[in-house]
């Protein structure tokens, strides 16, 4: 018994047509026009439009953060994403100073378990001493082939400019690419130190104690390292013009520079960040949320091909009970925000709708792209016999308002409430499988697979 989307409007990263959609075994067998046989089950999409589904590069489930553990963990989370048209997630397993890192991708991939879409792991490397630095090998044999480091957090999650540097120069040598997190740790503790001496404890001082200039600092001093190297580099979450221009500067050179951002950075502020009743703390996010003419910027460069990903750094904490434990301190507020539900819609009603990017861009940033990235092209983000039946079919037409009350992460506000949109998933199938019908959960328990994904390369040398 075959699956068949029929009449509808295929969108991938290169090209839109008409056709219909075989799947079998889980996989898309057939594009082309077919006709039906006896139990074949038939999807029509006549005036919808049927997209790869979306793959989310950067979430953080289950993830402990400052003392507590973001609220959604791989089943709620995975869930939600495909409620929204995700149906890949690539996660961040951590590594704490002194563990061993095969025992850490063991750790997050029992987590992992709980996935109801696929997922693929990256790994955050925050000490390479005996014999971490080798064993990147074995990470990469099996299948996590992109390492985290962080230019922020120092005693924590922080690694200096040295190790950096070799890791990158490993990296290389596997096919690996690094991502960076790229602010300025010593200067923002500083400036941290100092807010709170004089007694500066409000939301807004989160933003203030992080400012452009120390992301863009760090993001030229991580460009320079990977140039050093003679390696790519892969900036998380830019939010700012100073760090975009960077990116930009390499690119040009001829520098293998690349960049992702997210939606919350396309369209909140800082201005969220100075709510009253301590509103703003839902708003306390690393990097945090900049001005409006950063997000002008970002826009820009998304149309440019200048940034090339966009993902959520979906890492929600309740506002009851997590958020609340930084009153009168703001250093104690959970970084992150929730969001990995309401990607393509955002980008695409704000995106698509307003002309900022195309609807092939829209697939692009939230699917083929990732996928080329991370060592999953083109099994996902992509429609094409072979590929993994995720396919996504959306109603360009249907319209919305996000409120917390109806999604389904697993936290307590959106802080995207009230925003009214116009387009959404209608019927989302992963590996296959109706998992998402008309707003309603048609999918089984925990059918997630953890994916092996292949060293960087391809569309992206």
């Amino acid at each position: 018994m075959s699956l068949i989307i029929t009449h509808g409007l295929i969108i991938t990263a290169g090209r839109e047509f008409a056709g219909d959609i075989r799947i079998d075994g889980g996989r898309i067998s057939a594009i082309g026009a077919f006709q039906a046989a006896p139990g074949d089950r038939v999807i029509d999409a006549s005036g919808l439009l049927v997209v790869p589904g979306g793959v989310d590069v950067h979430t953080h489930l289950e993830a402990p953060v400052g003392g507590t553990v973001s609220s959604d963990d791989f089943s709620t989370g995975t869930k939600a994403a495909a409620f929204g048209g995700t149906t890949c997630v690539v996660d961040f397993a951590t590594q704490s100073k002194g563990e061993k890192l095969p025992a850490v991708l063991d750790a997050w991939r029992k987590k992992g378990e709980k996935s109801v879409v696929d997922f693929g792991l990256h790994m955050i490397v925050t000490d390479i001493g005996a014999g971490a630095l080798d064993s990147l090998d074995d990470l990469v044999r099996e299948g996590v082939t992109s390492f985290k480091l962080f230019m922020a957090y120092p005693g924590s999650l922080m690694v200096d400019d040295g190790t950096i540097f070799r890791v990158m120069r490993k990296a290389g040598d596997l096919g690996a690419l690094v991502n960076i997190h790229a602010e300025n740790g010593c200067v923002i503790e500083q400036l941290v130190r100092n807010a709170l001496s004089a007694g500066e404890t409000s939301p807004r001082f989160h933003a203030l104690t992080r400012p452009a200039a120390a992301e863009g600092e760090a993001t030229n001093r991580a460009i320079t390292l990977a140039q050093l190297a003679g390696v790519p580099v892969y900036i998380v979450h830019v939010t700012c013009r100073r760090s975009l221009e960077a990116i930009v500067r390499a690119r040009e050179s001829g520098q293998r520079v690349y960049g992702e951002t997210c939606p919350q950075y396309l369209l909140l502020s800082a201005a969220d960040l100075e709510r009253s009743d301590f509103e703003g703390a839902k708003y306390v996010l690393t990097p945090p949320l900049r001005e409006r003419s950063d997000q002008e910027a970002l826009w820009g460069a998304l149309g440019a091909g200048d940034l090339q990903v966009v993902a959520t750094d979906h890492c929600p904490f309740m506002f009851r009970g997590q958020k609340d434990a930084g009153r009168g301190d703001f250093t104690k507020i959970p970084n992150g925000g929730p969001g990995i539900e309401n990607r393509l819609e955002l980008l695409f009603h704000y995106g698509v709708n307003q002309g900022k990017i195309t609807a092939q861009q829209w697939v692009d940033l939230c699917s083929a792209s990732p996928a080329k990235f991370f060592g999953l092209y083109p099994r996902k983000g992509e429609i094409a016999p072979g590929s993994d039946a995720d396919i996504v079919i959306w109603d360009p037409e249907a319209e919305s308002v996000i409120r917390a009350a109806d999604h389904h992460m697993n936290v307590d506000y959106s802080m995207y409430e009230g925003f009214a949109l116009k387009g959404r998933p209608r019927t989302v199938i992963a590996g296959g499988e109706v998992v998402v019908d008309g707003g309603t959960w048609a999918g089984g328990a925990h059918r997630g697979r953890y994916i092996m994904r292949e060293p960087f390369g391809g569309a992206y040398q």
